[in-house]
């Protein structure tokens, strides 16, 4: 049996079912742990555990770095100057999102990403 997201062997026992497809263990969690940008208890939680000077991954700065830089930014655009996935970027920037230094705009119809506190956007 092979998982039908990465197409790993798996055998029935270590198979997981989403959707009506056999997952491997972490082709699941990565669907069923992803986090949400659009999650106020993140939010609030991010807000008020953390000290005043907030520690980032590199990633994470990485793409703080970039849209400042060049943001407001596309994700096509972040995920080609960064060399990361998709899903990956989403990851980080959901983190970015609850602790309110990155957010999601539209420009010109077109989904972008910039600093929280841009006013330009």
């Amino acid at each position: 049996m092979k998982c039908k997201k990465c197409g790993i062997e798996i055998s029935p026992d270590d198979s997981y079912e989403h959707s009506g497809q056999a997952l491997c263990e972490d082709c699941y969690l990565d669907i069923m742990a992803t986090p949400k940008t659009c999650d106020p208890w993140a939010v609030y939680s991010a807000k008020n555990t953390t000290s005043q000077e907030m520690i980032l991954t590199a990633d994470q700065q990485k793409i703080i770095d970039l849209i400042k830089t060049n943001g407001p930014i596309t994700l096509d655009r972040i995920c080609t100057d960064l060399g990361v996935s998709g899903e990956e970027f989403l990851r980080n920037f959901a983190t970015l999102r609850h602790m309110e230094l990155a957010r999601g705009c539209k420009v010109e119809g077109q989904i972008c990403y910039t600093l929280f506190d841009d006013p330009s956007t």
